[in-house]
């Protein structure tokens, strides 16, 4: 199964390999389709609103969360309303901001809204992060996941490594020397050519594949606020990982909103209301034939 909450990735695939790749894509949305679909129809519910009187914008360091907000997949036909209305970059954010002469952390901090509830009382209203990798943590938690409820391995180690460079990291769980897992984390369009031709001549051999498009991930995103100079980007990536991990740790399947969540609004974790909220599909996108013809 390879990640599916890149847009970058995505449209590459979509555009390049097609149904070869597309049924290993995993069906879920990206998190921003799917507080998307939780914000215009159980948010607005509660709020006691229909889709199209919510305007929702996100904040994204990424250029084409904007190319998969505007994806027809995402388009309520019915209500007129896309499941997010505006994505903002983080550089576009940054531009506003210095238009009207504000430096943000010189800004009152404000309370953090909590809509859907709290995650547990002990973090309250502030930030929280997770385990893994900084655009995610996808593998991490399904490995973990997999682990436990596969192989009723519990509490697992999850140690990825480096192999060709640190954009190119594997993970395994072992048993008596016997291979029961093993992952990937892929970043970068060079490392995702690799994985694609080894898919191409079955010789793949990973269960799980978190890909993003940018070099170091989405801390690296193309929209992410340029760093200062003399500063790689590279190095921009490994402060703000650093800055993340001193965070609050979740543990999504712990997670009080999520079930409930999945209790009262989904009415379980299999359900059809569960797939149309957040599950998608992929087309593949027939070639052009001239450089000005582009589909996105």
């Amino acid at each position: 199964m390879l990640s599916s909450s890149c847009p970058g990735w995505v449209c590459y695939a979509e555009k390049t390999h097609g149904n070869f790749i597309l049924p290993h894509i995993s069906v879920t949305k990206s998190p921003q389709q799917v507080m998307g679909s939780l914000v215009k129809y159980h948010l607005a519910e509660i709020m006691g609103l229909s889709p199209e009187q919510v305007y929702h914008v996100t904040v994204m360091p990424c250029y084409d969360k904007k190319l998969e907000a505007s994806r027809e997949d995402f388009y309520n036909q019915q209500k007129q309303t896309r499941d997010v209305d505006c994505v903002i970059t983080a550089i576009e954010l940054e531009q506003m901001l210095s238009k009207d002469g504000l430096v943000l952390n010189e800004i009152d901090e404000g309370e953090i809204k909590q809509p859907f509830g709290f995650y547990n009382e002990e973090i309250g209203s502030q930030l929280w992060g997770h385990s893994g990798s900084g655009s995610g943590g996808y593998a991490d938690f399904i490995f973990r996941y997999a682990a436990k409820n596969l192989f009723d391995e519990d509490n697992v180690t999850v140690d990825f490594k480096n192999l060709r460079n640190p954009d190119f990291q594997e993970a395994e769980l072992k048993r008596n020397d016997q291979v029961l897992l093993k992952f990937a984390i892929i970043n970068g369009f060079r490392n995702i050519q690799n994985i694609v031709q080894k898919l191409k001549r079955g010789k793949c051999v990973y269960d799980y594949v978190e890909i993003m498009a940018c070099p170091c991930g989405c801390l690296n995103g193309g929209a992410q606020v340029r760093p200062d100079e003399n500063v790689q980007p590279r190095q921009l990536a490994t402060t703000l990982e650093n800055v993340y991990r001193q965070l609050p740790l979740s543990q999504p399947e712990e997670n009080k909103v999520v079930q409930n969540l999945y209790k009262s609004w989904l009415g379980g974790e299999h359900t059809d209301k569960v797939s149309a909220y957040f599950n998608t599909q992929y087309h593949e996108i027939e070639k052009m034939n001239t450089a000005l013809a582009i589909k996105w």
